[in-house]
C-alpha cells in the first residue's frame, strides 16, 4: 500500500489488507482489493480530507462519477463499489469510523452477460495447442475437467492430489479459503494422466506448489492466466477467459444430467441459485442444437 499518500488512510488500508490475508482470502483477491482502495483512499486525499470519518455519500458519488468520466466500465465500478463497502463495513466493526457513508452509495446499472461457454470445436482446438507444453497441458485439463477455480489451481500443493483409501478414486483436495470450505473434486482418467505427466517433468525444488516455474517457484494465478489466454489467441478463440473452463465445466455436467446438487458441490457454489443461472443456458444451446439438426 506504498502508493497511499495520506500516512492516516493508509494506515487504515493497511489493517484491512491484512485481515483480508487473515481471513484466508486468496491473492488475487487481495491483489485487487489493495488496488481498488489504494485508488479510493488517493482520490480522497486529492478533495482535501484528512480521515475517513471526514468521508460522506458526496464524496463516494463523486469518486463514482470519476469512475466514469475516466472510462471506467459499469461493471468495474461496480466491483469498485463492491470493494468500497467491505472497506467501510471493515472500519465500522472495527470502530475505526463512526459512520458508514457506503451504504448508501448505489451500482451503477449494466447488462449481465451469461455465461461464455466454449463450444466442442473450441474445446479441442485450446486442449491440441496446450500440447506441447506439459504444464500448460495439465492446467487447462484440471480446469476444464474439474471447474475449479483459477486461484484454487494456483493453490495446489502435491499432497492435494489425493486417492480414496480404497485406491478407485483419484481426487483434488482443495483447502478451505476464506468463506469457501474444503471440498474433494474427483479426477478422470484425463485429468489424472495430464497431472502425472507434468510431476514427471517437474523442476526439483523443496517447493510442495504443484505447479512451479522452471526455477521451482510457485506459478502465480497471473502467470496462469497469461499463459491460458496465450493459447487461447493461437488456438484462436475470441472474446473468452480463465474463467469460461470453469463454465464450461458445469454447463456440460448440467447438460449431461449430473443434478444441480452435485455440480453446485464440484464447484464449490456457495448458492445453488448461483449454479440454477446456467440452466436456462444449457437449455437454449439445446434447443440451437435440435434447430440445426431440423434444418
Amino acid at each position: 500500500m506504498s502508493g497511499i499518500n495520506n500516512p492516516n488512510f493508509e494506515k487504515k488500508a493497511h489493517a484491512f489488507i491484512e485481515d483480508l490475508k487473515s481471513k484466508g482470502r486468496s491473492e488475487s483477491t487481495v491483489i485487487a482489493y489493495s488496488k481498488d482502495i489504494e485508488q479510493l483512499v488517493n482520490f480522497f486525499s486529492k478533495e482535501g480530507l484528512a480521515s475517513m470519518d471526514d468521508v460522506a455519500i458526496e464524496h463516494l458519488e463523486k469518486y463514482k462519477q470519476n469512475l466514469q468520466d475516466n472510462n471506467y466500465t459499469p461493471k468495474s465500478i461496480s466491483r469498485k463499489i463492491n470493494s468500497t463497502r467491505t472497506f467501510f463495513r471493515f472500519l465500522l466493526e472495527n470502530s475505526l469510523i463512526k459512520d458508514n457513508p457506503s451504504e448508501k452509495l448505489a451500482h451503477p446499472k449494466f447488462e449481465t452477460k451469461p455465461p461464455r461457454i466454449l463450444t466442442e470445436m473450441e474445446y479441442r482446438a485450446l486442449r491440441d495447442v496446450s500440447r506441447v507444453d506439459v504444464r500448460l497441458y495439465s492446467i487447462v485439463e484440471i480446469l476444464l475437467q474439474t471447474g475449479i477455480r483459477i486461484g484454487e489451481l494456483a493453490g495446489l500443493s502435491l499432497d492435494d492430489v489425493r486417492q480414496s483409501k480404497d485406491g478407485k478414486i483419484d481426487f483434488l483436495y482443495i483447502k478451505a479459503a476464506g468463506s469457501h470450505p474444503a471440498r474433494k473434486v474427483p479426477l478422470n482418467k484425463s485429468a489424472k494422466k495430464a497431472i502425472d505427466d507434468y510431476i514427471e517433468v517437474r523442476p526439483e525444488t523443496e517447493d510442495e506448489t504443484l505447479f512451479v516455474t522452471k526455477n521451482g517457484r510457485p506459478l502465480l494465478v497471473r502467470n496462469i492466466r497469461t499463459a491460458i489466454d496465450k493459447a487461447f489467441e493461437k488456438a484462436q478463440i475470441k472474446n473468452a477467459k480463465v474463467n469460461d473452463l470453469r463454465n464450461t465445466f458445469i454447463a456440460h455436467h448440467l447438460s449431461n444430467g449430473v443434478s444441480l446438487v452435485t455440480v453446485s458441490k464440484l464447484v464449490g457454489h456457495k448458492r445453488l441459485s448461483t449454479t440454477e443461472k446456467y440452466l436456462n443456458l444449457v437449455k437454449i444451446q439445446a434447443e440451437d442444437q435440435k434447430s440445426l439438426g431440423e434444418l
